[in-house]
């Protein structure tokens, strides 16, 4: 049942200007000069080493993360795209994205990222608001975010996306209300509208600020997810919207190196820390592994970055499937599960009806759809834990 899935590329840039409080990323505050040109000579050995596991594939999506990607300069972005497409087919569609902070950019530079090769820019802006940049310890103004954006709209790229949080420190619904309004005022395709979570191995879980409690963080998602509803921002994943073009109804801005993770797709990490999922039909395993975390360390790791593997076992499959999955508001299908698991759907029958009677999940025979209810949305920590392995 097994079936190849498509493949992306994940591009790890470790540094960044300042550690924000809330960040469990692998990133380090940079150091003096960043090592760029020894970084991306790395970058394509990994890449090299990692070749075995294409099997025959294009590349559907390229994401540079971080860390602060955009602290590389777009000739260094240029070259390591360059590179990967010497050794690895590009998919005529292939989206390209990289993110970028509003505090650290040359703001003419978007335009030659878009010359590297750059298609996409995800925009870490957080709030429109300059208290609550503060409190989360971000190092650029409401003004530097707004011209950041203008640049953007002038640089010819296929999509951008603004990324915006919620819940945030002594943050009130019309706090909120005020940050999606402005974030719409520039008609972006493409928001992340998340929720600030409190991390393991942060400064804010060393010292917690005052976040809003159950009851107005609920109120200020309803309502925010209304107004952006009512501004015709389709909600297509938990914490992800995008517009509908008139002449594409597949929604072209949703991110598709992201459906690729949530629809249990195949991806290569290369860079300090990365991670890769690879499917092999053949042995009908799907295998995780990782990369040395330490930029230092990776930079001496060469020709071998790999820190460590793992085969998933068979019965963590089902939720290594949903886990990401149920965040679609379409839902998934029961054709996909099989074939990026390799199992029959009666391994979970008894799970997913379960969760039917729980009025969590709904199951359309039509199209052989799994998809939440709105109480399963709610509650979708306790929907997956249904999957957790007996």
């Amino acid at each position: 049942m097994f079936e190849l899935p498509p493949l992306s590329l994940y591009i790890h840039i470790p540094w960044c200007v300042k550690k924000c409080p809330y960040c469990d990323f692998n990133s380090y505050a940079a150091q003096g000069i960043i090592p760029e040109d020894a970084y991306i000579e790395a970058l394509i050995q990994d890449l090299k080493n990692d070749l075995c596991f294409v099997q025959g594939r294009s590349l559907k999506s390229i994401f540079f993360g971080g860390g602060t990607p955009s602290l590389f300069s777009p000739a260094g972005i240029g070259k390591i795209l360059d590179l990967a497409a010497s050794l690895l087919v590009f998919s005529p569609n292939i989206e390209i994205t990289l993110e970028a902070n509003p505090g650290t950019l040359e703001h003419k530079s978007f335009k030659e990222y878009q010359q590297a090769g750059v298609n996409r820019i995800s925009l870490g802006v957080q709030s429109f608001q300059e208290e609550k940049l503060k409190a989360l310890g971000r190092i650029h103004s409401t003004e530097e975010t707004k011209r950041a954006i203008g640049s953007l709209l002038k640089a010819d790229l296929h999509s951008f996306n603004i990324d915006l949080m919620y819940g945030l420190p002594n943050q009130t619904k019309e706090d909120a209300l005020f940050d999606l309004k402005t974030a719409l005022s520039f008609s972006p395709p493409h928001l992340s509208w998340y929720n600030l979570t409190i991390e393991p191995n942060t400064i804010f879980h060393q010292k917690p600020p005052i976040l809003p409690i159950e009851e107005a963080l609920w109120e200020i998602q309803d309502s925010g997810q209304n107004f952006l509803a009512a501004n015709n921002l389709v909600q297509y994943e938990v914490s992800a919207y995008s517009t509908i073009s008139p002449q594409n109804i597949d929604h072209q801005h949703q991110c598709q190196h992201n459906i690729n993770y949530w629809e249990f797709g195949d991806y290569l990490g290369i860079g300090a820390g990365a991670h890769s999922k690879i499917t092999h039909p053949q042995e009908k395993t799907v295998t995780r592994f990782w990369k040395t975390r330490y930029p230092k360390s990776y930079l001496t790791a060469n020709p071998n970055f790999l820190a460590g593997s793992k085969i998933v076992p068979a019965t963590e499959l089902p939720l290594e499937f949903m886990l990401n999955g149920l965040r679609l508001a379409k839902g998934v299908s029961i054709p996909l599960f099989e074939q990026r698991t390799g199992l029959s759907i009666a391994t979970i029958h008894p799970i997913l009806q379960a969760a039917v009677e729980k009025g969590l999940l709904l199951i359309e025979n039509h199209n052989q759809m799994i998809l939440p209810t709105n109480l399963g949305k709610q509650f979708l920590n306790d929907l997956l834990s249904m999957f957790l392995p007996k």
